[in-house]
């Protein structure tokens, strides 16, 4: 009798595995159908100073298609730390693709790259730029 029930207990232990290998393998494969959905692209709230605060990201055109195609993998702060060319943002998504499971974004691409390359471009600017519009004050001693 104890017999049986290690082999019903091994048994549905081994199914369960299973099942949990299946879940983690094709569970985080996003459904490209069902990934990008209206409310995603065309509701963009929480800009606060052209910056949208819930991602980091300046607004600007391309916005929407950016955070419903790249934020649902990973942080806008992933986006804000680099600088990348034009090439150099396509080279990134083709590289996601091939090793991401990124899918084909079709004719979002060019908006997407459009907007990471204006406004995440290389830029020379030193550890932080002048500051601008200050009312400086002399200190009394």
């Amino acid at each position: 009798m104890k017999s049986k029930n290690k082999s019903l207990f091994y048994g549905i232990a081994g199914l369960l595995a299973v099942i949990l290998v299946f879940f983690i393998i094709y569970g985080n494969q996003k459904d490209q159908s069902n990934y990008k959905t209206v409310e995603t692209v065309n509701n963009i709230e929480g800009i606060k100073n052209g910056i949208h605060m819930n991602t980091g990201l300046v607004e600007a055109e391309g916005l929407p298609l950016v955070i419903a195609h790249c934020t649902g993998c990973h942080s806008g702060k992933l986006i804000t730390q680099n600088r990348l060319s034009k090439d150099g943002w396509q080279e990134t998504i083709r590289w996601m693709q091939k090793t991401q499971n990124l899918w084909d974004l079709g004719e979002d691409e060019k908006i997407i790259v459009d907007y990471l390359s204006k406004n995440y471009a290389p830029s020379a600017k030193g550890r932080r730029e002048i500051l601008k519009d200050i009312e400086w004050y002399s200190l009394e001693n």
